[in-house]
């Protein structure tokens, strides 16, 4: 059992997620809510579960799902104090569901009660009482059990045990941080098309429409004291509060994209790779393009020629939209292609490209603020296979970089053995390249939460690694 400091948070976090404003009764979202979680626990994605929905569920299932996946560890802890042997699958998501929001403030706690109470009657009645019953012990019994679970690591951080301590490897200085901000809620960040205006004219359209601050532009002093490395092109625009993309001036006319401030990182960085620009019509490929943010960012930023490559035909057609609603292709100088990016035999022209962008496939551990699911479903085995594909796609596109050209590796992950320990692996076996200086690890921690309160951060809360390779000429 870890040590942490007697000022640490109680076991049972309240941080507020509050529900999306919805017009469905509570008791039906909560029997949403319950099919998510059990699908999670199951090894299904959240976001296929949402997408199989009807629309007018998603949002406030989203919001209740978001909200218990976040409280996962302690609500499982306290359901197995409560009842030692799981129910069936949905009455155990209902259990869960219900004792993670009771831990929050959401809802009033017997109202709470109550509709968990009915929405089990109506879904699977003979368990009805069981679920009463529970819910009412931990509404009697609360404080005893919550101090039961102080020494309760995976109830108090709501990770998995095996994510806890290799952070506390990778990371001994921030790995409590990095937890704790992992259970926050991000921002809604924004990339303006500067092809269509610039970023400080489009921040103006934001305050014009009440949905940005006058004064939420970054200071000079904030850009001084940014993440390092800080490229040419890089501007995000961090909005204090989420809403829908219709409410975006321009959305539609592709004025502007919603995407993380971290990833908003890759395409300045390979455009402007060796310090200077990538020069027009260079030859760009996007190895694992989808859904095509940093491709359309690329695009954005000068007139390239770029491949866009993703092995799920049906992810490229995403890639696709978002291409057209910016007004970037596909075209003869913007293509897409459904293929293996370690098998480019099966693809490649035998053109060399000029620059690479491989946002490998990962765990996605960096971003489990906006996917409170992907904690809960991955496996500590993953990361040893992720790794193999991530080595293997690193030499399967390295020849296909002309000399004197750069490859931008990247991963949304904050471990160390999907980043840094892939680029030293592969400059060992790899004569001549050399590492350019990069971001490395970004950790989502603390200081980087509130683009608000913190401007330096410019909304850099998520966990992402860069490296910037170079080949000799």
């Amino acid at each position: 059992m870890s040590q942490r400091p007697a000022s640490s948070a109680p076991a049972a976090p309240r941080t507020a997620t509050p529900a999306h404003p919805h017009s469905l009764p509570l008791w039906q979202l909560l029997s949403r809510c319950a099919e998510a979680v059990a699908a999670v626990r199951q090894g299904q994605s959240l976001t296929d579960v949402l997408a199989a929905l009807p629309p007018a569920e998603r949002p406030g299932t989203q919001a209740l799902s978001f909200a218990v996946l976040r409280r996962l560890g302690t609500a499982l802890a306290l359901r197995q104090a409560l009842v030692p042997k799981a129910p069936a699958p949905w009455v155990d998501g209902l259990l869960l569901s219900a004792l993670a929001l009771a831990c929050g403030d959401e809802y009033a706690r017997h109202t709470l009660v109550d509709q968990a109470v009915d929405a089990c009657k109506r879904r699977a009645r003979p368990a009805s009482g069981l679920v009463n019953a529970v819910l009412r012990r931990f509404l009697r019994e609360e404080a005893d059990l919550l101090a039961a679970l102080e020494d309760d690591d995976v109830a108090h951080f709501n990770h998995p045990a095996w994510w806890i301590r290799r952070l506390q490897r990778d990371w001994p200085e921030h790995w409590q941080a990095m937890l704790m901000a992992n259970q926050t809620q991000p921002p809604m960040t924004l990339r303006a098309n500067v092809r269509h205006g610039s970023s400080a004219a489009y921040r103006a359209r934001l305050i014009e429409a009440g949905l940005l601050a006058p004064d939420s532009a970054p200071t000079a002093t904030a850009q001084a004291s940014a993440p390092p490395l800080e490229p040419e092109g890089f501007d995000p625009i961090v909005l204090p509060r989420g809403v829908p993309v219709q409410q975006l001036p321009g959305f539609a006319e592709g004025d502007a994209s919603v995407q993380d401030a971290a990833a908003q990182l890759a395409a300045p960085l390979l455009v402007h790779a060796g310090g200077r620009p990538l020069p027009a019509g260079a030859r760009v490929l996007d190895a694992c393009a989808a859904p095509g943010g940093k491709t359309a960012h690329l695009l954005e930023l000068a007139d390239l020629d770029v491949t866009a490559l993703d092995s799920d035909p049906q992810r490229l057609v995403r890639v696709n939209e978002t291409l057209q609603r910016l007004g970037l292709g596909p075209n003869d100088h913007t293509r897409t292609v459904a293929a293996d990016a370690s098998q480019p035999a099966t693809w490649w022209d035998g053109q060399a490209f000029d620059a690479i962008l491989l946002d490998a496939p990962c765990s996605a551990s960096g971003i489990v603020r906006r996917h409170p699911d992907v904690r809960w479903l991955r496996r500590e085995s993953d990361l040893t296979a992720l790794a193999r594909t991530q080595d293997a796609l690193l030499d399967a596109l390295w020849p296909l970089l002309k000399p004197g050209g750069h490859l931008l590796y990247c991963t949304c992950s904050i471990f160390r053995i999907e980043g840094q320990e892939r680029i030293d692996a592969f400059l060992q076996r790899t004569p001549g390249a050399r590492a350019l200086p990069s971001p490395g690890h970004l950790r989502p921690v603390v200081e980087y939460l509130d683009p608000i309160a913190a401007p330096a951060s410019r909304g850099m809360g998520d966990g992402f690694f860069y490296a910037l390779l170079s080949k000799p000429s």
